[in-house]
């Protein structure tokens, strides 16, 4: 099973082109979409779940046409969105059997027995009596998956899901995600490279509505390795840093500043090679999409 998108283009009515053909395959498992606030990741996540239409351009899964035949995209998607509202006061079985039936479930011994295993998987089954709108975030994104899960669905979207969620209930979601993961299409839009390098063995990395790469995470990793180079400076020899040599990243460690460059060679001997990690390879690729064009 695979999702193919074909050159996808959406331009909103405010002149913003969210989306400039956009190429990809997407196979089973879980799929990493990573790109900044603002790349075009919920367009796209948007125009798959038919929640809008695209100027040109098509979506296959397999042989489903998702731009053209709606109703039966839905049947078989799950789609946990960036905001995700609840009923505040309903409990989460209560809830999650009125999507149950939304979702044309209509049997209810079918709905109890559904609603109870999905509730397990999530962890959520000791606390399915009480009010979702008592859930803390993690719980809340955990009821969320538990929703998208409803009819088991062929392909399910997740997008920002771990944004705001402290260590310990992200380490829970991604048990979770990666336990679905298997045997269907999942695709995990985020801005957090963490997520996509520690659950996605397929990626593709968006800006300015264009992808920029895809690949396995492991391979484009090693595409970087003897190129990136680390240095501890002041944050005053930042600029003229900048201005000489290809700084992908920075950050601030005891006081001072940690550099991260792209180089064939080490700009000056106070410079050590690093391993290149997937962050390097986010930001260099976000950094030259930026860059002006010549």
């Amino acid at each position: 099973m695979a999702l193919t998108i074909t050159n996808l283009s959406k331009t909103y009515p405010n002149g913003t082109q969210a989306l400039r053909g956009v190429n990809l395959t997407i196979p089973t498992g879980m799929f990493g979409l990573l790109g900044p606030n603002g790349a075009g990741k919920s367009s796209l996540m948007r125009t798959i779940a038919t929640l809008q239409d695209a100027d040109t351009g098509s979506i296959l899964l397999d042989d489903l046409d998702v731009l053209r035949d709606k109703e039966a995209v839905r049947r078989v998607l799950g789609y946990l969105p960036q905001e995700f509202g609840v009923y505040p006061k309903v409990s989460a079985e209560e809830l999650l059997d009125h999507f149950a039936t939304l979702k044309g479930i209509a049997s209810g011994r079918e709905r109890k027995e559904m609603v109870a295993a999905l509730l397990h998987q999530t962890n959520l089954y000791d606390v399915r009596k009480k009010y979702v709108g008592g859930y803390s975030g993690g719980m809340k994104q955990r009821f969320g998956i538990a929703q998208a899960l409803l009819g088991n669905p062929r392909l399910i979207i997740v997008d920002e899901p771990t944004a705001g969620l402290d260590p310990a209930e992200r380490n829970r979601f991604h048990n979770l995600l990666s336990e679905i993961g298997e045997d269907r299409v999942v695709i995990l839009s985020t801005h957090i490279v963490s997520d996509v390098s520690d659950l996605c063995r397929h990626m593709a990395i968006i800006n300015k509505g264009e992808v920029l790469l895809t690949g396995d995470p492991l391979q484009v990793m090693q595409a970087l390795r003897g190129r990136v180079w680390r240095k501890l400076i002041e944050k005053a020899e930042l600029p003229a840093l900048q201005a000489s040599e290809q700084v992908i990243s920075s950050r601030l460690f005891a006081g001072k500043t940690v550099v991260h460059v792209l180089a064939d060679a080490a700009p000056d001997s106070g410079f050590e090679a690093v391993s290149p990690d997937l962050e390097d390879v986010y930001f260099s690729e976000i950094k030259n999409s930026e860059l002006p064009v010549r």
